[in-house]
Parts: structure tokens; C-alpha cells; sequence
């Protein structure tokens, strides 16, 4: 009773560790049946010429005192018009072709007895079935791996014809050669897809980014957490869906929270980017310095007729013209604690919190501080999908100010309300959105275009549907 209480307690254990230690991802891939059938249809596409292009090696043989040779061998067509790909829970993909068919020709010789002489043949075999699995896992880097298992090809229906003087006798043993081609050829056929899918499909699906770079400051992680996971309506990709500073990388303080993703099959394939995702954009953001902005006279448009001075803040912080008359400003603007985001079905929202660092510039051109403000608003955003890539652009409602710090005394903010407003919609705005619209790479294979792009707003995460078209190489 003892030990049974002990392998309890240590079965508990090991499942709440296991608990712990498992990954949640940040950013998850779901590719639709529909989506898997277009793949399929590429797929089969590329097996179909590969397998018309087969260069097949002589081969020869003897059975009992019948000694033979083939050599020259052709395929002039090889057609596999019906097939069906079906996702198998905890198996990966089942590709099932039915009624494919093949021409093969080619030249033989025998030798029986004293009988010996060159001919050639054409044979045709039809209602070819062929199925295997193909098994997805991931290697160290937390790229996609897929390769194929078993594999069987059976055909039902075999014409075999010869040719030249000696047809007569290689008729005698047709039943016998008919057999031999069949077996050869149902065995050619697996060959031929083990290395298609390696030489082809192995290749293409290694072509999704496990890291990429934004820019010089920033990377995005997309390797697997677990392995491609087949479910009996789709394919799942569990990725880690995390921003980080190239100079800095360190953990994110928090993880990712499960993705209650729906059951939509619309489009071919779906993007999941969870709060987590963007919230480590912002994280890794601000440890590379990259939050920071700075607003100058040359940077206000021509048209506002706003001057950036002493003179103009003077009308409301009277200190300004005493100490610094007449002198330009500038301001330096920057995130003290990385912004943090939140989604739901109304859309993506946060209140970042903004320092405005204000500065005299001295006839030196040395900076002399001035006031701190802390800036903070209500900021919505619009995502959409160009060019395969996350772009977006930010609305800000009304700001907040509160004085944070002053050199030239206190003053009464809310006169600079109008001020603030003003430098962040028509030079902060422009060039955060600016930014935004070069967007951010998602996780594509080479190739592969977007369209029909779907948008929708889900309880911690943003939801992307599109249909894919692959571009073949030219």
C-alpha cells in the first residue's frame, strides 16, 4: 500500500512538471483542409513531372534458364489524375492516388536454350493506387521536417506488347515478364516519392523562417515549439512568436496564454498572433533604446505655422523668456517601461505612458533641460496583411499630461494640452505609422502569396485568414 502511495505521489509529480514546462505559443500557423488540398494539388503536380521524367537504370536477370536484360527504358506519360491528402491525429498526412497510370518502353534481350535475340517492348499499366504517410517532426533549430513512411503502390490492370522477329517467343513468357515490370515498376514508384519529398517537398518546407530580421535592433523568432501537429481537420504550427533585441536578448517576464483558436475553414490557411507576440515587440523595443523620439523645428510641417521656441511655450511657462529668450526647443521623447497591449473581440488597445523631455538649445548648440512631462492616452490600432507582412497603423484619442520635473518652475500643464496634441498627431503619428506600414514579415514558406485576407479580433489574440497561391520558380 506503501508503494502504491508512492507511485502516485511521483506519477503527480511528473505530470505537474510536465504541466510546467510545457510551451504555449505565441504565434500559431493552421492550415485548412482546403488549404492542404491546394498544397496537395502543387504537390502532385510536381510528382506527376518528376515521375514522367524518371531516367530509368538498365537492369537484368535470369529466371531458371531464361536470362534477360531491359535497357533503354522510357516513360513517355505517367498520370496520377485522382489523389486526396487527409490529416491523421498524432500521424501526420495520408496521401491516397488513385487510378494513376504509366506508359513504359524500352528494349530486351534474352537467351533461353539456344534461342537468344534483341526486342523492345511497350507496356501500360493503369488503376495504379499508391498511398504513404507523410510524418512531420522538427530538428534542433525548430525548423519543419517531413519525410515518408509506409509507402505501398499496387496496379490492377497491366498490357504488355512486344516487338522485332523474336515476338513470337517473348510472347511464350509474357505472364512471367508482366509480373517482373509490375513489381519493378510498383517499387520505382515509392523510390520516386521518398525522393521527391526529400529532394522537393524536405527542401521547401526548411524555407520557413525560424528567425528573422526586422532591422538592425530587432529579430522575430518563429521556430517550432513542438512538432507540426495533424489534427482530423487541419495542420497546426505551435511557434514561439517572440520579438527580441539582437544586442540584448533576454527571457520575457511573462508567457504566453493559451489561444482559443476557432474552428473557422474559410480560408486555407490562419495566423494566429497572440497578445504575447506584439507585447514582446514592445519589450524588445524598448531594451535596444529604439523607443525613443526626438521632435525639432525641422520636423514640424511647413503649412502648421508653429515655431518651436522659448517664445511660444513663454506665453505659458513665463520663466522660459527670463532664462532662455528666444531660443529653439526641442523634445526628446521616450518610453520609460515598454508598452503593454491588450486584445479583444473590439480590437488591439493600449495606454502607453511617454516621457517629453523639453530642452533649450544654447547658442553652443548644448542642450539646457527644461520640463518633463509625462504623456498618456487611450491608443487604438488597425492591422491588415500586404505582401505577406503584418502592417498596421495607431489612432490616439486624447492625451494626458502631468509634470513630471521642471528647471524654470511650475506651471500649470494642462495650457500645453493644445501643444502636445498637436507635435504627436502631426510628427509622433506619422512616423510611428510610418514605421508600422513596413510591417512585419509572417512565418511564409518561399513562394507563397496571400490573398483574401481576413481580419478578426479574438480574447488575446489577432486572427489572419487568407487563401495561398504558390509562385513555381520561373
Amino acid at each position: 500500500m506503501g508503494m502504491q502511495r508512492v507511485a502516485v505521489a511521483c506519477g503527480a509529480l511528473a505530470l505537474c512538471l510536465a504541466l510546467s514546462t510545457a510551451t504555449n505559443p505565441g504565434f500559431v500557423v493552421r492550415i485548412t483542409q482546403a488549404g492542404l488540398d491546394y498544397a496537395q494539388q502543387q504537390g502532385i503536380a510536381i510528382l506527376e513531372k518528376e515521375l514522367a521524367q524518371l531516367k530509368l537504370p538498365d537492369f537484368s536477370g535470369k529466371s531458371g534458364a531464361l536470362h534477360y536484360s531491359l535497357s533503354r527504358l522510357r516513360i513517355p506519360t505517367f498520370r496520377l489524375p485522382h489523389s486526396r491528402i487527409t490529416p491523421i491525429s498524432n500521424v501526420g498526412l495520408q496521401v491516397s492516388i488513385s487510378n494513376a497510370s504509366v506508359e513504359l518502353n524500352g528494349n530486351c534481350w534474352v537467351k533461353f536454350l539456344f534461342i537468344r535475340g534483341p526486342g523492345s517492348f511497350d507496356l501500360k499499366v493503369e488503376n495504379i493506387s499508391i498511398k504513404f504517410i507523410l510524418r512531420l517532426g522538427s530538428d534542433t533549430t525548430g525548423k519543419p521536417t517531413i519525410s515518408t513512411s509506409d509507402c505501398s503502390a499496387h496496379a490492377s490492370k497491366v498490357g504488355l506488347r512486344f516487338s522485332g522477329k523474336l515476338a513470337w517467343f517473348y510472347n511464350t513468357f509474357k505472364k512471367t515478364a508482366m509480373s517482373l515490370l509490375q513489381k519493378h515498376l510498383e517499387t520505382m514508384v515509392c523510390d520516386s516519392v521518398a525522393k521527391s519529398v526529400q529532394n522537393k517537398l524536405q527542401k521547401q518546407v526548411q524555407t520557413l523562417p525560424v528567425t528573422v530580421r526586422i532591422d538592425d535592433k530587432i529579430g522575430i523568432n518563429y521556430s517550432l515549439v513542438t512538432p507540426p501537429r495533424a489534427t482530423a481537420q487541419s495542420l497546426d504550427l505551435d511557434l514561439k512568436g517572440e520579438f527580441y533585441s539582437l544586442a540584448h536578448r533576454s527571457p520575457v517576464p511573462f508567457s504566453p496564454l493559451p489561444l482559443a483558436f476557432p474552428s473557422d475553414h474559410e480560408r486555407m490557411v490562419y495566423f494566429g498572433a497572440s497578445s504575447y507576440f506584439f507585447n514582446t515587440a514592445g519589450i524588445a523595443y524598448h531594451e535596444a533604446g529604439a523607443l525613443v523620439f526626438e521632435i525639432t523645428e525641422a520636423m514640424i510641417p511647413k503649412d502648421a505655422k508653429f515655431s518651436l521656441n522659448t517664445s511660444v511655450f513663454s506665453a505659458f511657462i513665463p520663466q522660459l523668456e527670463e532664462k532662455y529668450p528666444n531660443m529653439p526647443m526641442k523634445f526628446r521623447l521616450s518610453a520609460p517601461t515598454a508598452p503593454f497591449l491588450t486584445i479583444g473581440e473590439g480590437g488591439i488597445s493600449f495606454q502607453p505612458i511617454v516621457d517629453a523631455q523639453a530642452y533649450a538649445i544654447l547658442p553652443n548648440s548644448s542642450l539646457a533641460p527644461l520640463f518633463l512631462l509625462s504623456l498618456t492616452g487611450n491608443v487604438s490600432a488597425v492591422i491588415n496583411v500586404r505582401s505577406g507582412r503584418i502592417v498596421g497603423s495607431l489612432d490616439v484619442g486624447r492625451i494626458r499630461l502631468s509634470l513630471k520635473d521642471s528647471a524654470v518652475g511650475t506651471f500649470q500643464v494642462q495650457f500645453l494640452q493644445s501643444i502636445m496634441n498637436f507635435l504627436t498627431s502631426s510628427v509622433l503619428l506619422p512616423h510611428l505609422n510610418g514605421r508600422l506600414d513596413e510591417g512585419f514579415p509572417l512565418p511564409l514558406l518561399d513562394r507563397i502569396q496571400l490573398s483574401n485576407i481576413l481580419v478578426r479580433f479574438h480574447q488575446n489574440f489577432l486572427l489572419l485568414g487568407a487563401d495561398v497561391r504558390f509562385q513555381p520558380q520561373g
